[in-house]
Protein backbone atom coordinates (compact mmCIF):
# COMPACT_ATOMS: atom_id res chain seq x y z
CA UNK A 1 0.00 0.00 0.00
CA UNK A 2 2.80 2.39 0.91
CA UNK A 3 4.52 1.56 -2.37
CA UNK A 4 1.35 2.55 -4.27
CA UNK A 5 1.07 5.83 -2.33
CA UNK A 6 4.68 6.73 -3.10
CA UNK A 7 4.16 5.91 -6.78
CA UNK A 8 1.01 8.05 -6.93
CA UNK A 9 2.79 10.94 -5.20
CA UNK A 10 5.68 10.72 -7.66
CA UNK A 11 3.20 10.66 -10.55
CA UNK A 12 1.36 13.77 -9.33
CA UNK A 13 4.65 15.60 -8.79
CA UNK A 14 5.71 14.67 -12.34
CA UNK A 15 2.39 15.83 -13.83
CA UNK A 16 2.35 19.05 -11.80
CA UNK A 17 5.92 19.85 -12.78
CA UNK A 18 5.16 19.37 -16.46
CA UNK A 19 2.02 21.50 -16.22
CA UNK A 20 3.95 24.37 -14.65
CA UNK A 21 6.72 23.98 -17.22
CA UNK A 22 4.39 24.42 -20.20
CA UNK A 23 5.42 27.46 -22.26
CA UNK A 24 3.01 30.39 -22.56
CA UNK A 25 3.64 30.50 -26.30
CA UNK A 26 6.20 29.43 -28.89
CA UNK A 27 8.49 31.77 -30.85
CA UNK A 28 10.58 31.10 -33.95
CA UNK A 29 13.69 33.31 -34.02
CA UNK A 30 14.96 33.85 -37.56
CA UNK A 31 18.30 35.56 -38.31
CA UNK A 32 19.15 34.85 -41.94
CA UNK A 33 21.06 37.62 -43.75
CA UNK A 34 21.82 38.22 -47.41
CA UNK A 35 23.40 41.63 -46.86
CA UNK A 36 25.00 43.21 -43.82
CA UNK A 37 25.41 40.77 -40.93
CA UNK A 38 25.10 42.57 -37.61
CA UNK A 39 27.51 41.62 -34.86
CA UNK A 40 24.68 42.16 -32.39
CA UNK A 41 22.80 39.11 -33.72
CA UNK A 42 24.93 36.87 -31.48
CA UNK A 43 24.08 38.84 -28.35
CA UNK A 44 20.47 39.16 -29.47
CA UNK A 45 20.01 35.41 -29.79
CA UNK A 46 21.47 34.83 -26.32
CA UNK A 47 19.36 37.60 -24.81
CA UNK A 48 16.13 36.38 -26.40
CA UNK A 49 16.80 32.85 -25.21
CA UNK A 50 17.26 34.20 -21.69
CA UNK A 51 14.06 36.20 -22.11
CA UNK A 52 12.26 32.97 -22.95
CA UNK A 53 13.54 31.38 -19.76
CA UNK A 54 12.58 34.42 -17.71
CA UNK A 55 9.03 34.65 -19.07
CA UNK A 56 8.49 30.95 -19.74
CA UNK A 57 7.99 30.94 -23.49
CA UNK A 58 9.66 28.53 -25.87
CA UNK A 59 12.06 30.01 -28.41
CA UNK A 60 13.78 28.20 -31.26
CA UNK A 61 16.53 29.86 -33.27
CA UNK A 62 17.35 29.07 -36.89
CA UNK A 63 18.72 30.88 -39.92
CA UNK A 64 17.82 28.28 -42.54
CA UNK A 65 15.14 29.60 -44.90
CA UNK A 66 13.84 26.10 -45.62
CA UNK A 67 12.36 26.13 -42.11
CA UNK A 68 9.85 28.72 -43.30
CA UNK A 69 7.19 26.27 -44.43
CA UNK A 70 3.65 25.48 -43.35
CA UNK A 71 4.49 22.35 -41.38
CA UNK A 72 7.35 23.86 -39.40
CA UNK A 73 5.68 27.21 -38.70
CA UNK A 74 2.46 25.56 -37.50
CA UNK A 75 4.22 24.83 -34.22
CA UNK A 76 4.77 28.52 -33.42
CA UNK A 77 2.71 31.55 -32.36
CA UNK A 78 5.13 34.29 -33.43
CA UNK A 79 8.09 34.66 -35.77
CA UNK A 80 10.89 37.08 -34.84
CA UNK A 81 13.12 38.59 -37.53
CA UNK A 82 16.29 39.69 -35.72
CA UNK A 83 18.37 41.96 -38.01
CA UNK A 84 17.62 39.98 -41.12
CA UNK A 85 18.80 41.71 -44.31
CA UNK A 86 17.97 41.78 -48.01
CA UNK A 87 16.38 38.86 -49.89
CA UNK A 88 16.13 35.84 -47.62
CA UNK A 89 13.02 33.90 -48.68
CA UNK A 90 11.94 32.44 -52.01
CA UNK A 91 8.35 32.68 -53.27
CA UNK A 92 7.25 29.40 -51.69
CA UNK A 93 8.65 30.45 -48.32
CA UNK A 94 7.06 33.88 -48.63
CA UNK A 95 3.69 32.26 -49.26
CA UNK A 96 4.12 30.11 -46.14
CA UNK A 97 4.88 33.16 -44.02
CA UNK A 98 1.85 34.99 -45.39
CA UNK A 99 -0.36 32.04 -44.45
CA UNK A 100 1.23 32.00 -40.98
CA UNK A 101 0.20 35.61 -40.31
CA UNK A 102 -3.21 35.13 -41.96
CA UNK A 103 -3.90 32.30 -39.52
CA UNK A 104 -3.84 34.82 -36.67
CA UNK A 105 -0.19 34.55 -35.66
CA UNK A 106 2.33 37.32 -34.93
CA UNK A 107 5.49 38.95 -36.29
CA UNK A 108 8.24 40.87 -34.48
CA UNK A 109 10.89 42.81 -36.41
CA UNK A 110 14.03 44.03 -34.69
CA UNK A 111 16.41 46.61 -36.20
CA UNK A 112 17.40 45.48 -39.72
CA UNK A 113 14.17 43.56 -40.23
CA UNK A 114 13.16 46.78 -42.04
CA UNK A 115 16.19 46.34 -44.35
CA UNK A 116 14.76 43.09 -45.71
CA UNK A 117 12.72 41.98 -48.74
CA UNK A 118 12.06 45.41 -50.29
CA UNK A 119 10.48 43.86 -53.39
CA UNK A 120 7.99 41.77 -51.39
CA UNK A 121 5.11 44.21 -51.02
CA UNK A 122 3.23 42.13 -48.44
CA UNK A 123 6.30 42.07 -46.20
CA UNK A 124 6.86 45.83 -46.44
CA UNK A 125 3.26 46.29 -45.29
CA UNK A 126 3.78 43.79 -42.49
CA UNK A 127 6.77 45.78 -41.19
CA UNK A 128 5.07 49.11 -41.92
CA UNK A 129 8.02 51.26 -42.99
CA UNK A 130 11.32 50.38 -44.61
CA UNK A 131 14.88 51.47 -43.87
CA UNK A 132 16.20 54.38 -45.98
CA UNK A 133 19.58 55.37 -44.48
CA UNK A 134 21.39 55.85 -41.19
CA UNK A 135 24.23 57.97 -39.78
CA UNK A 136 27.04 56.84 -37.48
CA UNK A 137 26.05 55.61 -34.01
CA UNK A 138 25.06 58.57 -31.83
CA UNK A 139 23.10 59.53 -28.74
CA UNK A 140 19.69 61.12 -28.84
CA UNK A 141 16.56 61.40 -26.72
CA UNK A 142 13.89 58.73 -27.10
CA UNK A 143 10.32 59.64 -26.10
CA UNK A 144 7.40 57.33 -25.31
CA UNK A 145 4.26 58.56 -27.08
CA UNK A 146 1.87 55.67 -26.29
CA UNK A 147 1.82 53.90 -22.95
CA UNK A 148 -1.05 51.55 -23.70
CA UNK A 149 1.29 48.97 -25.19
CA UNK A 150 2.80 46.19 -23.02
CA UNK A 151 6.44 46.48 -22.04
CA UNK A 152 6.37 50.27 -21.66
CA UNK A 153 4.94 50.41 -18.14
CA UNK A 154 8.29 51.10 -16.45
CA UNK A 155 10.02 52.95 -19.28
CA UNK A 156 10.64 56.68 -18.56
CA UNK A 157 8.75 59.28 -20.56
CA UNK A 158 12.06 60.09 -22.24
CA UNK A 159 15.60 58.79 -21.97
CA UNK A 160 18.99 59.12 -23.64
CA UNK A 161 19.96 56.24 -25.93
CA UNK A 162 22.87 55.46 -28.21
CA UNK A 163 22.16 53.46 -31.34
CA UNK A 164 22.29 53.42 -35.12
CA UNK A 165 19.27 55.57 -35.92
CA UNK A 166 17.43 54.45 -39.00
CA UNK A 167 15.53 56.95 -41.12
CA UNK A 168 12.52 55.37 -42.81
CA UNK A 169 10.67 55.80 -46.05
CA UNK A 170 6.97 56.49 -46.30
CA UNK A 171 4.34 54.37 -44.58
CA UNK A 172 3.61 51.22 -46.56
CA UNK A 173 0.19 50.84 -44.96
CA UNK A 174 -2.25 52.96 -42.99
CA UNK A 175 -2.99 52.33 -39.34
CA UNK A 176 0.48 52.11 -37.80
CA UNK A 177 0.40 52.79 -34.05
CA UNK A 178 3.57 54.59 -33.01
CA UNK A 179 5.20 53.95 -29.65
CA UNK A 180 8.63 55.64 -29.59
CA UNK A 181 10.09 58.68 -31.34
CA UNK A 182 13.55 60.29 -31.34
CA UNK A 183 14.87 63.86 -31.47
CA UNK A 184 16.75 64.43 -34.73
CA UNK A 185 18.07 67.80 -33.55
CA UNK A 186 20.39 66.06 -31.08
CA UNK A 187 22.46 64.15 -33.64
CA UNK A 188 23.99 64.53 -37.09
CA UNK A 189 21.71 62.81 -39.61
CA UNK A 190 24.30 62.86 -42.41
CA UNK A 191 26.09 59.54 -42.97
CA UNK A 192 29.82 60.41 -43.10
CA UNK A 193 30.38 57.85 -45.87
CA UNK A 194 27.87 59.55 -48.23
CA UNK A 195 28.77 62.63 -50.28
CA UNK A 196 25.22 63.54 -51.24
CA UNK A 197 23.22 65.17 -48.43
CA UNK A 198 20.33 63.17 -46.98
CA UNK A 199 17.04 64.33 -45.56
CA UNK A 200 15.93 63.42 -42.07
CA UNK A 201 12.39 62.63 -41.03
CA UNK A 202 11.88 65.98 -39.29
CA UNK A 203 9.93 66.61 -36.12
CA UNK A 204 8.31 63.16 -36.15
CA UNK A 205 10.86 60.36 -36.32
CA UNK A 206 9.36 57.08 -35.05
CA UNK A 207 11.51 54.10 -34.07
CA UNK A 208 8.91 51.63 -32.75
CA UNK A 209 5.33 50.83 -33.73
CA UNK A 210 2.73 48.07 -34.03
CA UNK A 211 -0.39 47.25 -36.01
CA UNK A 212 -2.80 44.47 -36.85
CA UNK A 213 -2.23 43.16 -40.36
CA UNK A 214 -3.83 40.57 -42.65
CA UNK A 215 -5.40 38.64 -39.79
CA UNK A 216 -2.34 38.75 -37.52
CA UNK A 217 -0.21 41.16 -35.51
CA UNK A 218 3.07 42.99 -36.17
CA UNK A 219 5.48 44.84 -33.87
CA UNK A 220 8.68 46.58 -34.99
CA UNK A 221 11.53 48.16 -32.99
CA UNK A 222 14.41 49.85 -34.84
CA UNK A 223 16.80 49.79 -31.89
CA UNK A 224 19.35 47.02 -31.42
CA UNK A 225 22.33 47.75 -33.67
CA UNK A 226 24.92 47.56 -30.91
CA UNK A 227 25.65 44.27 -29.09
CA UNK A 228 25.47 46.07 -25.73
CA UNK A 229 21.81 46.91 -26.39
CA UNK A 230 20.78 43.35 -25.64
CA UNK A 231 22.23 43.48 -22.13
CA UNK A 232 19.99 46.44 -21.27
CA UNK A 233 17.09 45.34 -19.06
CA UNK A 234 14.80 48.17 -20.16
CA UNK A 235 15.27 47.37 -23.84
CA UNK A 236 14.60 43.68 -23.25
CA UNK A 237 11.47 44.57 -21.30
CA UNK A 238 10.24 46.59 -24.28
CA UNK A 239 11.01 43.69 -26.62
CA UNK A 240 9.17 41.22 -24.42
CA UNK A 241 6.09 43.45 -24.50
CA UNK A 242 6.17 43.38 -28.30
CA UNK A 243 6.78 39.64 -28.47
CA UNK A 244 4.06 38.89 -25.92
CA UNK A 245 1.47 41.01 -27.76
CA UNK A 246 2.42 39.67 -31.20
CA UNK A 247 2.24 36.06 -29.95
CA UNK A 248 -0.93 36.31 -27.88
CA UNK A 249 -2.80 39.49 -28.77
CA UNK A 250 -2.85 40.29 -25.04
CA UNK A 251 -1.35 42.97 -22.83
CA UNK A 252 -2.98 46.15 -24.10
CA UNK A 253 -4.34 48.42 -21.38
Amino acid sequence: MRHIQISLLAFFIFVSGNLYAQPQFRAFLFTKTDGWHHESINEGVDALRALGERHQFYIEWNEMANRVNDEYLSDFDVIIFLSTTQNILNEEQQDAMERFIQSGKGFVGIHAASDTEYEWEWYTQLVGRMFAHHPANQTTRVSVIDRNFPGLERVPDSFLWTDEWYAFGEEKIEGLNYLLTIDESMYDIQPPWMDDPVEGMGDFHPVAWYHEFDGGRSYYNAMGHMPQTFSDAMFMEMLYGGIYWAATGKGMK
